[in-house]
């Protein structure tokens, strides 16, 4: 099955739902979140790359390759419907939090799972 994880009208019901490494690339993450919050009762992880919190100038050399990918691949990928977030890679936990109570979240965990590229945040109801 193929389907838009934004669109509204996706039924099912689910155990459980994991977003990895794609949250940034959509041009809608609210209306995708909103849809995982109303098919699972169950827990919602996102894993998404590990921006620093603020913008730096002198970033280290991940997060010049994330804002590298983010220009090359993710924005313009994100940018390809009407409305457009236009989000790209650098989706810092900041602004997973303000797509999460937008989506109805009660908060969002940053999970204790360490890795140097990527960061893991439960969506709390």
């Amino acid at each position: 099955m193929v389907a838009d994880v934004a669109d509204p009208a996706l039924t099912g019901r689910y155990d459980a739902v994991f977003a990895f490494e794609m949250l940034h690339d959509l041009a809608h993450p609210v209306a995708a979140l909103r849809t995982a919050r109303r098919i699972t009762g169950g827990p919602i992880v996102i894993m998404d790359e590990r921006a620093d919190e603020a913008f730096s100038p002198d970033a280290d050399p991940m997060q010049r390759f994330l804002y590298a990918a983010s220009v090359l691949h993710c924005l313009p990928v994100g940018r390809c419907e009407p409305d457009s977030a236009a989000t790209g890679t650098v989706l810092r936990p900041d602004l997973l939090r303000r797509y999460a109570a937008e989506a109805g979240f009660a908060g969002v965990t940053v999970l204790p799972i360490e890795h140097e590229m990527f960061r893991f945040y439960l969506l709390e109801r």
